[in-house]
């Protein structure tokens, strides 16, 4: 007797909190999501020409000479949404020096005696990172601008566009979207043919 009257209303609590956390609050918050924050809740999608070309929030590779390119990136097989990580290689590792000194020999040849930014030949923890430094931006500036034939100047200037500053002006640091920084030089003067 004592046991069905702790049974009962465990099932009931059970059965009402089910419905109320598992399916009503979900719906609830993505009716919300959808109304107020339509753009963000669905992934922060960019378009173009109808079709859908990346998000603000997923950096992709980027590898041609009049664009700018992304961070380096270890997941899965590069940029992977399904398979986000580090390297997990540590600073005493073989194969991290081996790959840093790869990406440096690489930039160099770009920009001889220029510092390399440590955001260019390193992954971010997600491997997924949208974003460089400024810094990473200026030291790509003089090859887009020669592979795009514009003027040096032209090419900063819409980097500064691009550049988005400290969130409520505290936290992070400046960084540049490089998908839309990409996408703005394409609408500006695409590639020559």
């Amino acid at each position: 007797m004592e046991l069905k009257r702790q049974i009962y209303p465990a099932i009931a609590i059970t059965a009402v909190l089910t419905v109320l956390l598992g399916i009503v609050y979900p719906v609830v918050v993505t009716g919300l999501a959808q109304v107020i924050f339509k753009d963000k809740a669905n992934g922060s999608l960019i378009e173009k020409n109808g079709a859908v070309i990346g998000s603000k929030l997923i950096g992709q590779p980027f590898s041609g000479a009049g664009y700018f390119h992304s961070r380096p990136s270890a997941a899965g097989s590069g940029y992977d949404a399904t398979a986000s990580a580090g390297t997990n290689l540590g600073p005493t590792s073989q194969k991290l020096l081996e790959n840093l000194k790869t990406a440096a020999d690489a930039l160099s040849e770009e920009n001889p005696n220029t510092p390399i930014p440590v955001d260019l030949v390193t992954a971010s923890c997600s491997g997924l990172d949208p974003h460089i430094t400024p810094a990473a931006a200026e030291f790509q500036v003089a090859r887009v601008a020669k592979e795009r034939r514009m003027n040096v100047d032209e090419v900063r200037t819409i980097v500064h566009q691009h550049t988005e500053g400290r969130q409520l002006g505290v936290l992070g640091e400046p960084c540049v979207n490089v998908l839309e920084l990409n996408l703005s030089l394409d609408s500006v003067r695409p590639l020559p043919k």
